[in-house]
């Protein structure tokens, strides 16, 4: 993620929330330094946006209560839906895209009012997710399939066979299958032509390469 991106991304996470979020809570929701969270909040800051500090329990940084972007036209009802679908989605690794996934509900908790909000926390407390979740991936590895997929962008990977071989290739991904406890990347190899089902928990490394090798 760029720092740019990081910066839009830390705006969307406080505005989703109406009490503050320690600089530890974000520097561990984005895989980031305290050093960093701190330089970013000072960005952010020099750029206008109303972020204050509260001090005391349940304290920390937030957006003014009267912040705001145009509005998402969504009840709490609807909002409800869509967090508990993407919350039961990214606890189950359903989807491999887990910081996208959580910038997307971060919007969501946003546009709501905090009366909507309390609401759709009171819908959630009913809810239960059960079954098994997916095989993890490393967090380098599934943001590299992202931006190949959504970029088509050609892809360098490091693939672990069944058998313990070990081999690398340069691929073309052209969507994502979940299956079971599984997420297999259809992709096609840019070498010899041949489309193959790789799965995401055995890619040990993925990388963006700039044209086909």
């Amino acid at each position: 993620m760029t720092r740019q991106a990081r910066l839009f991304a830390i705006t969307e996470y406080l505005r989703g929330r109406r009490t503050g979020v320690t600089a530890q809570a974000i520097a561990d929701r984005f895989g980031v330094t305290l050093r960093t969270v701190y330089r970013d909040l000072a960005t952010l800051r020099l750029a206008e946006l109303p972020l204050h500090a509260e001090r005391g329990r349940g304290g920390g940084y937030a957006l003014d209560r009267h912040y705001t972007l145009p509005p998402v036209n969504l009840n709490a009802r609807e909002a409800a839906v869509l967090v508990a679908l993407g919350t039961y989605a990214r606890r189950m690794r359903l989807l491999p895209f887990a910081e996208t996934l959580e910038g997307a509900l971060d919007k969501v908790r946003g546009a709501l009012s905090a009366s909507a909000q309390r609401e759709l926390l009171t819908v959630l407390e009913g809810l239960e997710f059960l079954g098994v979740p997916a095989l993890p991936a490393p967090e380098p590895v599934r943001r590299a399939v992202e931006e190949a997929w959504f970029g088509r962008l050609p892809l360098c990977v490091r693939y672990r066979r069944a058998s313990g071989e070990v081999g690398e290739r340069v691929v073309t991904v052209t969507g994502v299958v979940m299956e079971r406890h599984t997420t297999q990347v259809a992709c096609v190899d840019q070498v010899s032509g041949e489309r193959r089902h790789l799965r995401l928990d055995r890619i040990d490394r993925a990388e963006l390469v700039s044209s086909p090798r």
